[in-house]
């Protein structure tokens, strides 16, 4: 079983999205059985699966030794948006971890994490300002849909499962339950990373830090970290306050820097590489890598700062 030691600091990859999007990847890629995926990077991992193959070795070599599948929206609640078959989100999440895992076997020491996004929906709050009691999906829809994503993305070799970008915990309650519920879940190794939407401190769902934690520790986690939203700079003093609050390694892969006028990230591989071997200076993380705008440079730049304490 996957286990964390708080004495070692371990490299996640960055984020698939911005790599996909810098291939430049035509039409034909998003098209399955007809259908067209545009924005559904997932399913890149049954039509074009050299491609996130390619993604994953670039990662490994830049220095990560855990690497995320291409799986962040292969759930049934999301793939509503694109009239997916249940069969085929199944068949993604298999692909996905089954892409990562050959990949990774190449490497020694090498990781797999199954990823569980946050879906598109969310429990916590109303999507009707009129009707604050309306769900547009129920605990039981999320419990299935993780179920399966994590049955599926197991069964293609993920080594651990993490449940990110968390910006509803009872979503998030909904993954760790669906895990656990697996033959053998109590042995699931599962990582928590939530997602600080702003500078209040809190989860979109209006959670502190303090809140968060103590919702999800009961899952017992190899860790519980911070992911997306926010720039190294600004996610500083959250990550700090994490691991003041937990008793589990600290996980945080930030965002390269805050989104611009034209929603892209311009902060430098140097100068993400500068506040997160801080964090490790300070003893507050284990476990770092990137989110959006990230990319292999980012990842090598954060090793090799990591390398030189």
């Amino acid at each position: 079983m996957v286990r964390f030691h708080r004495d070692e600091i371990y490299i996640l990859d960055g984020a698939m999205g911005t790599e996909i999007q810098n291939k430049k990847l035509d039409d034909n890629c998003f098209l399955y059985n007809g259908v067209f995926c545009d924005g559904l990077n997932d399913i890149l991992c049954l039509t074009n699966p050299k491609i996130i193959e390619s993604i994953h070795e670039s990662y490994i070599k830049a220095g990560s030794t855990i690497i995320e599948t291409n799986s962040f929206n292969a759930n049934y609640i999301s793939a509503r948006d694109y009239n997916m078959a249940d069969s085929v989100i199944d068949d993604i999440n298999y692909g996905s971890a089954r892409i990562a895992k050959n990949v990774a076997s190449k490497y020694d020491g090498v990781l797999v994490a199954g990823v569980l996004g946050p879906t598109s929906k969310t429990l916590s709050m109303s999507p009707k300002v009129e009707d604050p009691s309306y769900r547009d999906v129920s605990y039981n829809d999320l419990f299935e849909a993780y179920r399966s994503a994590a049955k599926n993305l197991l069964k293609g070799g993920a080594d651990l499962i993490l449940i990110e970008t968390i910006f509803d915990t009872l979503n998030a309650k909904a993954a760790i339950e669906a895990v656990r519920s697996l033959p053998s879940g109590n042995e699931i190794p599962v990582m928590i990373s939530g997602t600080i939407v702003d500078a209040s401190g809190r989860t979109l769902s209006g959670q502190t830090l303090e809140a968060f934690w103590n919702s999800v520790k009961h899952a017992e986690p190899v860790s519980v970290g911070l992911n997306c939203a926010l720039g190294a700079e600004q996610m500083d003093p959250y990550v700090k306050q994490l691991s003041e609050i937990c008793d589990c390694p600290i996980s945080a892969h930030p965002n390269a820097g805050l989104p611009n006028e034209l929603g892209e990230y311009d902060q430098t591989p140097s100068e993400m590489a500068m506040f997160v071997q801080s964090w490790v200076k300070k003893g507050y993380v284990n476990i770092v890598g990137g989110c959006c705008g990230t990319t292999p440079a980012h990842i090598r730049r954060i090793a090799k700062a990591i390398k030189t304490l």
